[in-house]
């Protein structure tokens, strides 16, 4: 009965702003649902996803990528509306400051850094967390291989909202 009022509702707000040349946005419940992830793709969807990613992303191997997230999801979730882990939730990661994923408690020294995650900041995170901020509590090792950052970072592109 609830679903029948909040659809009544929303015709009646779309009905209403129509005259006023608006549109109505839908109850949460009919909004469109959130991309799926990489693993969740076809070949097709992923090549289309790649060819948005600006150089080197564009021409990362997703599999690869995928492969080496594994290594993260021990941790981390890149669904949009996750919960966060033993490290915080990914969604969004791209443009975000560093340790303000709420409900996650950072280390004081990664939140004093005042980063914003980019590809580059990412890039030199994943290489090894300990020597770029000496302190954290991240225990990952980090991937000394460029092309396996590459590959994880274009998988986080796509897999968490990034949008060029």
């Amino acid at each position: 009965m609830r679903h029948l009022g909040l659809t009544l509702a929303a015709a009646a707000l779309a009905a209403a702003l129509a005259g006023c040349n608006k549109t109505a946005t839908p109850p949460p419940a009919e909004q469109a649902a959130p991309s799926p992830p990489p693993s969740a793709m076809s070949d097709v969807d992923k090549q289309k996803a790649l060819a948005t990613l600006p150089a080197p992303y564009n021409a990362a191997d997703l599999a690869n990528g995928e492969s080496k997230f594994a290594l993260c999801s021990t941790c981390h979730t890149l669904a949009q509306g996750g919960p966060n882990m033993t490290g915080p939730n990914l969604h969004g990661v791209f443009g975000r400051k560093a340790g303000v994923t709420p409900g996650y408690t950072y280390s004081d020294v990664l939140k004093a850094t005042g980063w914003t995650w980019d590809a580059a900041r990412i890039d030199t995170w994943i290489t090894d967390p300990k020597v770029a901020v000496p302190g954290t509590k991240m225990t990952f090792v980090g991937l000394k291989d460029p092309k396996d950052r590459t590959d994880v970072i274009a998988y986080l592109m796509i897999g968490t909202g990034y949008k060029p």
